[in-house]
């Protein structure tokens, strides 16, 4: 399979340019952290500037003859580069360098491989290499004859290059059908939640940010936490109970990272969806870090790409115990909580955090009094099904009339899907606070 790996380490030399684009520039403290969590030793580092990378190498040519010697003098077994290379680029500095290339997507990849446990983990980690890998298949052919040959096998049969895109392809369609499957399990499971109206709530944040540790006090579980990148990659689901609210889901996701490869994202959507489609986001900051402005950017722009960036967020600061701040609740001019500062870490602000949650939820609850008459049945029976009623009287009217004096709750975005489907207006179908008044 291809996310096994050799039990030993591998002595690698970094290369990190600084480029005129902002947009693609890179940071080289969190690539040493992605070696490091790669867990590859690196003997040396290769630094430059270029205004634009170069077609073939990426680097110039005096660059490409200064890493080839670092190799050598260090007895490298790869150059990992901390840029996104084109298949070319790889096949030429491979060529020139007498070596493994392997550029940041790839460390990335090799990460997610080291750390996949769940059999759905996996999937989504070979999926994504094999996406991966099918613009760079030529490089494993270069030194075999393109046209199969031997007893029965010659003529103007497929090459060897056609016949591994085939069976890649194969492959992908397979595992893909896979995860199709599991996408609806998640789906159906999800849909149990909401006929119960069990808020789910989900953690995002950027990679190492505290995230697994916030999960694991919280709701005193055993996820992985540990300070290195990508420490968890199967989301994780456990249930709490908030006074106000009753049980709540909390997922557990996994992080998210500058430049963060397309083919994982498109691999780990199964997974992505939980946050997609959760009620509330707490979006985990490290408060220490130093260019934490940037991993918030990061964070919104993945969410975005996979249309979270709607859902209403609490932001998250946390390690305040590496900085002179004290747990406490920030709130936007309408009272409503938009920030928590606490430390996972020394469990420090924990009942800012629930207090938090609880009033976010139940400000996106519905609840409260309605009455309705036969000639809303549909909507009634959308209530049922939802099972949004939480007790229902039945009145007799005039001749056959009847109506329905419930008591309702529910997420207000069903409710606005209930009065959207009846293409009716909240103003149309109010609901009175319990207690309040005709």
């Amino acid at each position: 399979m291809f996310f096994d790996r050799p039990d030993y380490g591998e002595k690698a030399v970094l290369v990190h340019l600084k480029l005129a684009d902002e947009q693609a520039a890179e940071d080289f403290l969190e690539f040493q952290l992605l070696v490091d969590s790669a867990k590859v030793e690196a003997v040396a580092h290769v630094m430059g500037s270029r205004r634009v990378p170069t077609p073939g190498y990426f680097v110039g040519k005096g660059k490409v003859e200064e890493i080839r010697q670092a190799v050598k003098d260090n007895e490298a077994d790869v150059v990992l580069f901390n840029h996104a290379l084109s298949p070319s680029q790889e096949r030429n500095l491979e060529k020139a360098l007498e070596c493994r290339v392997l550029d940041r997507n790839g460390v990335i990849l090799d990460i997610f491989a080291q750390r996949a446990r769940t059999f759905e983990g996996k999937l989504q980690v070979e999926l994504a290499q094999l996406e991966h890998l099918s613009t760079r298949l030529i490089r494993g052919w270069t030194h075999l004859e393109r046209q199969k040959g031997g007893i029965g096998l010659r003529g103007p049969g497929e090459t060897q290059l056609e016949t591994d895109r085939r069976l890649l392809r194969y492959r992908v369609k397979s595992i893909s059908n896979r995860l199709e499957k599991v996408r609806k399990q998640r789906e159906q499971g999800r849909k149990a939640r909401k006929k119960k109206n069990v808020p789910t709530v989900s953690i995002v944040g950027y990679t190492n940010a505290g995230k697994s540790t916030l999960f694991n006090w919280i709701t005193d579980a055993n996820v992985l936490s540990a300070d290195m990148l990508f420490a968890t990659l199967d989301p994780t689901l456990r249930n709490i109970r908030l006074p106000s609210i009753g049980t709540i889901v909390l997922a557990d996701t996994v992080g998210f990272i500058r430049h963060l490869p397309h083919n994982l994202v498109d691999a780990f959507r199964a997974t992505l969806e939980e946050t997609s489609q959760a009620d509330l986001l707490l979006h985990v900051i490290d408060a220490s870090h130093p260019d934490r402005d940037s991993t918030i950017e990061e964070v919104e722009h993945v969410l975005e790409s996979i249309n979270a960036d709607n859902i209403p967020t609490i932001q998250i600061f946390n390690k305040i115990d590496l900085m002179d701040i004290e747990p406490r609740i920030e709130r936007d001019d309408q009272g409503r909580p938009v920030r928590v500062f606490l430390s996972s870490k020394n469990k420090t602000g924990g009942e800012e955090l629930l207090q938090a949650i609880g009033e976010c939820l139940e400000e996106d609850m519905v609840q409260g009094q309605l009455c309705l008459d036969t000639a809303y049945g549909k909507i009634r029976a959308m209530l049922y099904e939802r099972e949004a009623i939480i007790s229902e009287d039945i009145r007799q009217g005039e001749g056959e009339a009847v109506s329905y004096d419930m008591e309702i709750k529910l997420p207000r975005r069903d409710w606005e899907q209930i009065l959207k489907k009846n293409d009716l207006q909240s103003s149309q179908m109010p609901i009175k606070q319990s207690g309040q008044s005709s």
